[in-house]
């Protein structure tokens, strides 16, 4: 699967993928217009300003049986409700349970 980094401080990539710097919000919808195929979005700063945007189709939360007490949230204030349709729930047995939601539009 072809990787692409948003960075703003990374310089250089590996094999496979590729550095984007600037508006990430821009790139990640002239991907999605281009692909149009399934695209994960990792890290609690650039899923939000995806959230934040309307791009996000569908949400995969794996919920680990532990408590945290600090961390970078997220799901940081939305401006609107994001409302959600289960698609998928999972559980296995270290006790992680994966739910699958698709936007609701």
């Amino acid at each position: 699967m072809a990787k692409v980094v948003f960075s703003s401080t990374t310089s250089a990539v590996e094999w496979n993928t590729r550095l984007v710097t600037g508006d990430a919000v821009t790139k990640i919808a002239r991907l999605k217009a281009e692909d149009g195929g399934p695209m994960d979005i990792g890290g609690a700063t650039l899923a939000a300003a995806a959230m934040r945007a309307g791009l996000i189709d569908e949400y995969v939360l794996a919920t680990a049986p532990v408590l945290v007490g600090g961390g970078t949230p997220f799901f940081m204030a939305l401006d609107n409700w994001v409302n959600l349709n289960l698609v998928e729930t999972r559980t296995f047995t270290d006790g992680v349970i994966l739910t699958r939601y698709e936007t609701r539009r």
